[in-house]
């Protein structure tokens, strides 16, 4: 925001509510200006956004919801978020008024906090990000541009929100000094994805930690891209090898919440103040009060998201000496003595210059770039550094020979004679590329399956095998097995299942009902017992099955019919004497029976004999033969 709009803003009412009074902090972003809210009397901040971002329907619709979602939060250590508008092409947001200054301001003017220090700012910052973080809310850009200190020591996080609003309507964020004055606390998955999760605060807060107690964040360089590049692949390093006297343990809690792996750091704030506090109490760490360091003017929310600085109006200026009053009366010997002391202090000083101008200009501005090759990249930094040269990490490589973290190779080359402060383009491992197979696939269908290895660069090949748990046409496995490293172009077989392998079909004829179903059963096969007459197998054998061992192997499961003897089918031969021959003939080939009859000198003459007779049992089918006579 150019000076010319700054000064235009002084005295300018927003919504017809809000009077805008002295700037006090100004960034890329926006101005924080000091004013007062005339509804209420009362003194505010108020940030206004860039004319560029007012502009932005997508800003203002996102901003207006993040403040919404900001102004629910109400906790000591947060600054409080009272309003939200568009005034033309102004957005803005009205917060609480915090007299005191920044992290940031007390950090230039101190260097660094001791231990009790830094936990006295952290604790309430954290205690901020909890009631936050348990409310849903991510703050995406905690560093201490954003941790206000009041006059009374009262620890405020100012901006919830904002991050998410500003890198959803503006692409400036990515770019310029506004990313490198915030890319310095991000944690990896923002930088790599944007997403930012309750974890991502717990690493910036790491980073806020590490930065109180060395005296600067672990990462700087030129360009927001290679801070970005060392969040991403490289561990924070422990604040001891900066200020060595560290309690081990307030090292380790640092590392802890600055993992890569957001799953490794602490879950969210509440957690990473409850590890605080442990640490606390095993050092025995007395509580101080919160550093103050020089007093300064009210400075609202003392932030312009993204590079905020203070102003004149916002920031007091360094302490004045008094002048201090000396003997005007001097002797003569005294000015004459300190005149020679003068003259040759002026001789000395000029022979340095000219020396050192040719040792500049002649040897001294050459330096030797250090042999990089083979050290991690911490040491090849500390290499480069006693060097006097800048070193510019490239993209990552896979290497089979190289560990990850490794310098694999550097341009100029190790040796070179260079001007001191030249780049050096290094080259760190990735370590062997490998790709891994998820046992989770097991189980699933071929074509889902297909489709999940679709992007994976090895060679792909399929092979159909029986398996007795997975069901015909899903993957039963891989080779090499599930979660095994794979190098790019390895050959990996997916295993399709065919189901079951078939079984034989067992020989029951002649068994009894109990041992055949066993048998079956055993087999694999699924028995299905009939029964039958018959009047060559005894009762309770089988008698046939389907299908007969002759058909061969067949799928699991198959169902195989027995027929279960019942024995002979006996009928007994019903009473037909007396009867006319037809009438007993009827009743006889009703039972079953062949009737083979002889009517003696007549054509339907009257029963007189019946064999077998009457009363009889008799194989159904028999033949019965009848006598009639006239």
């Amino acid at each position: 925001m150019d000076a010319t709009l700054i000064d235009a803003m002084r005295g300018v009412v927003l919504e017809g509510r809000y009077r805008i009074d002295e700037r006090l902090a100004e960034g890329g972003m926006s101005t924080v200006y000091a004013g007062v809210d005339l509804r209420l009397d009362r003194r505010v901040a108020i940030k206004v956004m860039t004319p560029s971002l007012g502009g932005n329907q997508a800003f203002v619709d996102r901003f207006t919801r993040e403040a919404r979602a900001a102004a629910r939060l109400s906790h000591i250590n947060v600054v409080s978020v009272f309003d939200q508008g568009t005034d033309g092409t102004h957005a803005f947001l009205v917060m609480e008024l915090v007299q005191g200054h920044t992290l940031r301001d007390l950090l230039v003017e101190r260097g660094r906090l001791s231990p009790a220090e830094a936990l006295a700012v952290l604790e309430p910052v954290l205690a901020g990000l909890t009631a936050a973080h348990r409310t849903g809310l991510v703050h995406r850009d905690i560093k201490p541009e954003n941790v206000l200190i009041s006059q009374d020591g009262v620890v405020k996080v100012a901006d919830f929100g904002l991050a998410r609003a500003v890198a959803a309507g503006s692409a400036a964020t990515r770019s310029g000094d506004v990313l490198i004055g915030t890319v310095a606390y991000l944690s990896p998955e923002q930088v790599e994805s944007g997403t930012a999760t309750p974890r991502s605060d717990v690493y910036s807060a790491g980073i806020l930690l590490y930065e109180m107690l060395t005296g600067a964040p672990p990462y700087s360089g030129e360009t927001a891209i290679s801070i970005a590049y060392r969040h991403v692949h490289s561990d924070v390093p422990s604040p001891s090898l900066v200020t060595p006297d560290l309690p081990p343990a307030l090292d380790a809690l640092t590392v802890a919440a600055t993992r890569r792996a957001p799953s490794a750091r602490p879950l969210d704030a509440g957690s990473f103040l409850a590890e605080l506090w442990d640490v606390r109490t095993d050092l025995g760490l007395d509580r101080v009060p919160v550093p103050l360091g020089q007093r300064r003017r009210g400075t609202g929310t003392a932030t312009a998201h993204g590079t905020a600085r203070m102003s004149s109006a916002g920031a007091s200026a360094p302490p004045r000496m008094a002048k201090q009053t000396r003997p005007v009366a001097r002797s003569t010997g005294k000015r004459r003595a300190r005149s020679r002391w003068l003259t040759l202090l002026v001789v000395l000083t000029l022979g340095l210059t000219a020396g050192g101008a040719g040792w500049w200009f002649g040897s001294g501005r050459y330096t030797d770039v250090p042999e990089l090759v083979a050290l991690t990249e911490d040491a090849a930094i500390t290499a480069a550094q006693r060097a006097h040269v800048d070193l510019v990490f490239t993209e990552a490589v896979f290497s089979e020979t190289v560990a990850d973290g490794v310098v694999i190779s550097t341009e100029p080359a190790g040796g070179d004679e260079v001007v001191r402060g030249t780049d050096v383009a290094v080259t760190v491992s990735k370590g062997p590329e490998r790709f891994v197979v998820e046992e989770s696939l097991i189980g699933r269908p071929l074509q889902e399956v297909r489709d999940a290895l679709a992007d994976v660069p090895v060679a792909k090949d399929e092979r159909e095998a029986y398996d007795e748990q997975v069901p015909a046409g899903f993957v039963a496995g891989f080779e090499p097995p599930a979660g095994t490293p794979l190098r790019r172009d390895q050959p990996l077989v997916t295993v399709v299942s065919r189901g079951p392998a078939p079984v034989d079909v067992p020989e029951v004829v002649g068994e009894t009902r109990e041992d055949a179903i066993d048998t079956l059963r055993e087999g694999g096969l699924n028995p299905n017992a009939v029964e039958e007459f018959s009047n060559d197998v005894a009762e309770g054998l089988v008698i046939s099955q389907s299908p007969e061992p002759a058909a061969g192997k067949v799928a699991r499961n198959t169902t195989v019919r027995i027929a279960i003897s019942k024995g002979p089918d006996l009928v007994e031969v019903p009473d037909v004497d007396d009867l006319l021959l037809s009438e007993a003939t009827a009743i006889l080939e009703g039972a079953g029976f062949v009737v083979r009859a002889t009517c003696f000198l007549c054509s339907d003459g009257q029963v007189s004999r019946v064999s077998p007779g009457a009363g009889e049992l008799v194989l159904r089918g028999s033949t019965i033969d009848v006598l009639a006579t006239f």
